[in-house]
């Protein structure tokens, strides 16, 4: 089965910056929106970025300015790139991916990475 592999997960002093990649592990014949969702302890998961096949990209407000999605079409692979990041910018990163697989049969999934820690402490 295809897997979305995340990384760029860790410890970041406030202030800091990060950058998250995500691709997915096997064969993926096309992907539609990609994106990243959080999850901090206790809460929902939330939208942070996402950005379309075509390039089109959508942030939350909290990340607006700072944030930046970035999309390799070929490569099926998404980078976030996070700056001035705060405490409440801590939280599971979890990768997503509309993609259309050969898992069990052809079409489009849902398909969530196992998620990435991002601490912002100093």
């Amino acid at each position: 089965q295809v897997h979305l592999v995340e990384s760029g997960g860790g410890l970041v002093q406030p202030g800091g910056s990060l950058r998250l990649s995500c691709a997915p592990s096997g064969f993926v014949f096309d992907v539609r929106t990609m994106g990243w969702y959080r999850q901090a302890p206790g809460k929902e998961r939330e939208l942070v970025a996402t950005i379309t096949a075509g390039g089109a990209a959508d942030y939350a407000d909290s990340v607006k300015g700072r944030s930046t999605i970035s999309r390799d079409k070929d490569k099926y692979t998404i980078t976030l790139q996070m700056n001035s990041l705060k405490s409440e910018d801590t939280a599971v990163y979890y990768c997503y991916a509309d993609a259309f697989t050969q898992d069990y049969e052809w079409g489009y999934r849902e398909l969530w990475g196992q998620g990435t820690l991002v601490t912002v402490s100093s």
